[in-house]
C-alpha cells in the first residue's frame, strides 16, 4: 500500500506567495478560529512560548507540532511540514544562490518558491 506518490520532479506552484509555516498558522488557522497562542497552545498541548515562536518564525514546526496541530486544526501532519520543508529549501536556496553568484560556472539550484 503507497500512502504518497511521490515523483522525482514533484513541485510546488511557483507563482503562490512563499509564506512560512507560522504565517499559514497565523492567518490561515488561529485569525479565522479567532485562537490566541495561549488558547491554541492549550487545545493542542504544547507550550504557548513555542507556538509564539512557530508564529515568528523563530522556531520550526517540527513532527510532533505537525501532528498536534493537525489534530486541532483538522488538516494532516504532512501539510505543516511540507510547509516547513518548502520554507526551508526555499531559504536555503536563496542563500545557495546569493553565495553561487560571486562564484564563476555555479549553477542557480531550482526554484523552491
Amino acid at each position: 500500500m503507497e500512502l504518497i506518490n511521490l515523483t522525482p520532479r514533484l513541485g510546488v506552484d511557483a507563482s503562490s506567495r512563499l509564506r512560512s509555516p507560522g504565517d499559514v498558522l497565523l492567518h490561515d488557522y488561529m485569525r479565522t478560529e479567532g485562537l490566541n497562542p495561549s488558547q491554541l497552545a492549550r487545545r493542542i498541548g504544547i507550550p504557548a512560548s513555542q507556538i509564539k515562536e512557530i508564529v515568528a518564525g523563530e522556531r520550526s514546526v517540527t513532527a510532533r507540532h505537525a501532528i498536534r496541530l493537525a489534530i486541532a486544526l483538522d488538516t494532516s501532519a504532512l501539510y505543516w511540514l511540507v510547509l516547513q520543508a518548502r520554507y526551508d529549501l526555499a531559504r536555503e536556496a536563496r542563500g545557495i544562490t546569493t553565495a553561487g553568484r560571486s562564484t564563476a560556472g555555479a549553477e542557480a539550484p531550482p526554484d523552491f518558491r
